[in-house]
């Protein structure tokens, strides 16, 4: 049996593209093709889903970070202490804001920001820190932001990396809604995903996300008067509709992610493969944008898997401080021993809401067939 990673379809499924396809009729009509109605609708409709008082929409989830960081004043000469285990954006906006990525280990349980070796790495230039709410488990936003400022003497402004967090919730509060910016993305594959690329920012001031709005668009807040150097980050109104389409599904989405984690927890635990296999950390609040086992022998078990034509695939290969573009950084192998196991052992399984029962128990079933023939299981 076939296991697709990923499948699109599931959410555009026969009748959200009717749906859509009327929703997009109404915008041939009226012509708004960049920031019409829809986004205004869509910012509206998602301020209200995230309980947060400010969202700005915007062209993609890399340049709602480059917002994000913006409205934290972050420039030319100011560190941003960022995980080294995360997706390239983060790190990647900090530098398009002319600022330093200085990289941090995680937390080899929840894969997030190690909020100790974060202090550790503070200094006069210190200007905030980029928590990634990575895979979809929330990070204790309020609980890492006492700690930078009880080391640092001074408060530390916490911005947001919830690109995959769509309705991850904290107890502490709203995902997005707890420092003081986040950037998103609503790329197709995430949990809430667009038809196209599309992201949006969210804060708490509406000072500040008025700024926001006016650097989307090449900074001015009237045609052709630009109080500051913006960008081109408009969202394109098609895109918006989409989401608008998908977004009163969310809740269900999230929660069938949930049950996903639930029995993947269930049946590898019944075949013995934890002694292989090291589970996810389980939280309420997770909203599982990926399922992300630890796995012995991972590039052989991905190659099992596929050759089966069994859905796996690896989120992230090579920790940032380690990259190419990141050299003159200076990091070097060893630095930060947590983010370099991670990308030597993660391995994401198929969790989006498609995913059948049948189809994790094949999974699992293959699994538990690899680590017989390898001898790894125990």
């Amino acid at each position: 049996m076939a296991v697709p990673f990923f499948n699109i379809h599931h959410s555009f499924n026969d009748g959200a593209q009717k749906s859509l396809l009327a929703r997009w009729q109404r915008i041939l009509q009226h012509g708004g093709f960049v920031n019409g109605p829809e986004v205004r609708e869509l910012e509206a409709d998602l301020a209200t889903f995230l309980e947060v008082p400010e969202v700005i929409c915007c062209s993609n989830g890399s340049d709602a970070l480059v917002l994000a960081l913006r409205a934290a004043d972050i420039g030319p000469g100011d560190e941003v202490l960022v995980p080294a285990f995360t997706f390239f954006a983060s790190a990647g906006a900090v530098s398009r804001c002319g600022a330093t990525p200085v990289f941090v280990d995680i937390d080899p349980v929840t894969y997030c920001i190690d909020a100790e070796h974060a202090v550790s790495k503070i200094t006069a230039k210190t200007k905030a820190c980029m928590a990634v709410h990575l895979y979809g488990y929330p990070v204790d936003i309020l609980a890492l932001a006492k700690t930078l400022e009880s080391a640092a003497g001074r408060p530390i402004p916490v911005v947001e990396d919830a690109a995959q967090a769509v309705g991850a919730v904290h107890p502490a509060g709203p995902v997005g809604g707890m420092g003081i910016s986040a950037g998103w993305s609503l790329f197709p594959t995430k949990n809430l995903g667009a038809p196209g690329d599309a992201g949006f920012a969210t804060c708490m001031d509406k000072d500040v996300a008025d700024r926001m709005r006016r650097l989307r668009e090449h900074g001015g807040g009237r045609q052709y008067y630009h109080d500051e150097v913006g960008y081109n980050f408009r969202m394109d109104s098609l895109v918006a509709a989409g989401v608008l389409e998908l977004l009163p599904r969310l809740v269900e989405f999230n929660a069938a992610r949930r049950v996903g984690a639930e029995h993947y927890r269930e049946l590898f635990t019944a075949a013995g493969l934890t002694g292989a296999i090291v589970l996810p950390e389980a939280h309420p609040g997770h909203v599982y944008h990926q399922f992300i086992i630890r796995a012995a022998q991972r590039d052989a078990l991905k190659d099992f898997l596929h050759a089966r034509e069994i859905g796996c695939a690896v989120y992230y290969p090579l920790a940032l401080h380690l990259q190419p573009c990141f050299a003159d950084l200076g990091g070097k192998l060893g630095n930060l021993p947590h983010s370099e196991t991670a990308t030597a052992e993660v391995l994401a399984l198929p969790i989006y809401p498609g995913v059948t029962v049948a189809q994790r128990e094949e999974l699992v079933a293959a699994v538990a067939e690899f680590y017989a023939q390898v001898g790894a299981v125990g």
